[in-house]
């Protein structure tokens, strides 16, 4: 093995087990990802299926602070039991602001859950988008949505739009 490949061996094993530790400590670990020229930033969870049953959840476009707030209330609630249904609306996350929930592509799973491959090699997890309007109320598929939204808050399914529900008939 060269020298190279040892280093990001080393730098995965580290990542994985502070990725572990989280999970035990915390019930989940977080992974936030910063914007770039490609695109928004992310945060996502690890551990969730793995410690609670519960499928991963990423939230693409919103700070870092808020992500990881949503994103481990995500958890707790579902750890807990709560079930969310794909094309709900959720009023209790964010005061004034709805989220809704969406299955991901598995096809997205490389680019958006890159360092949960380290704990499901495999791929072999469920993964959620949580979805969240601008503060005026427009979802990212809404006509009405500012230039670029749904650029900057892609829909993570095959078709790049909500799947498990129709927008404006049993969805938002």
């Amino acid at each position: 093995m060269s020298a190279v490949t040892e280093t990001v061996a080393d730098n995965d094993e580290e990542l994985r087990e502070w990725i572990v530790a989280q999970g035990q400590e915390h019930g989940n670990a977080i992974i936030a990802v910063a914007a770039d020229q490609n695109g928004a930033g992310y945060s996502f969870t690890v551990c969730a299926w793995a410690l609670h049953g519960v499928p991963e959840a990423v939230v693409v476009g919103l700070p870092g602070d808020m992500a990881q707030v949503l994103l481990d209330a995500y958890v707790d609630r579902a750890a807990a039991g709560e079930r969310f249904e794909f094309g709900r609306l959720y009023h209790d996350f964010f005061d004034g602001v709805p989220i809704t929930f969406e299955k991901v592509a598995s096809g997205h799973y490389p680019e958006f859950f890159g360092s949960a491959f380290l704990v499901y090699p495999d791929g072999d997890f469920p993964a959620v988008q949580i979805i969240v309007p601008t503060p005026e109320g427009h979802w990212p598929w809404s006509r009405d949505a500012p230039e670029g939204f749904a650029q900057w808050q892609p829909v993570l399914t095959v078709s790049g739009a909500p799947e498990s529900w129709t927008p404006g008939g049993n969805g938002p």
